[in-house]
């Protein structure tokens, strides 16, 4: 296993580390699973600067590389709806569409398509992970607001996009 592949399964491991500190509830237990989620945001980052560079893109890495990113995010966004900071129908919005695009995604693959991610998806996912890294913090309602709306807006631009783009992965006939 190469090291890209290493850090995308050390993100994977982190997420329950991230939800048993956030579920310990001991004191300056939500300032620690904050720490596990900047480190595993971190490996998002590195593991495919080191894939690309390196030339170590692999289908395993194509594969868990994305489903550990949507893994770490939900665990958070779950975590924020449970505790009444972010709503449920923003979560319903970015799990439609997580599941829309890997959907076209399929189907592009059993086609023998490959679709690139576009600047917007990745936009999305840094914005999503600082927004939520912001929302550790005691913020004002003000500002989870403003993040479920960067969240929401940033989601459904980039989920519009893909099938924009894509839309001849789908045959209507």
């Amino acid at each position: 296993m190469n090291l890209a592949n290493k850090l995308t399964v050390m993100r994977v491991v982190l997420i329950p580390v991230f939800l048993l500190l956030l579920y310990l509830g001991f004191p300056g237990c939500s300032y620690f699973a904050l720490a596990v989620f900047v480190i595993a945001s971190l490996t998002d980052f590195l593991d495919g600067q080191i894939a690309r560079r390196k030339n170590m893109v692999t289908t395993f890495g194509k594969f868990l590389d994305p489903l550990a990113d949507k893994m770490l995010v939900f665990a958070a966004l779950l975590w924020f709806c449970a505790a009444g900071r972010f709503p449920v129908w923003a979560m319903a919005l970015v799990a439609a569409r997580e599941f829309a695009v890997s959907g076209l995604r399929m189907i592009a693959a059993s086609e023998g398509k490959v679709m690139a991610a576009a600047w917007s998806g990745k936009i999305k996912t840094a914005s999503t992970m600082v927004c939520i890294i912001l929302m550790f913090f005691p913020v004002p309602p003000l500002v989870d607001w403003i993040c479920t709306l960067v969240i929401v807006l940033t989601t459904v631009y980039s989920g519009v996009e893909y099938f924009v783009k894509n839309r001849g992965v789908i045959s209507f006939e």
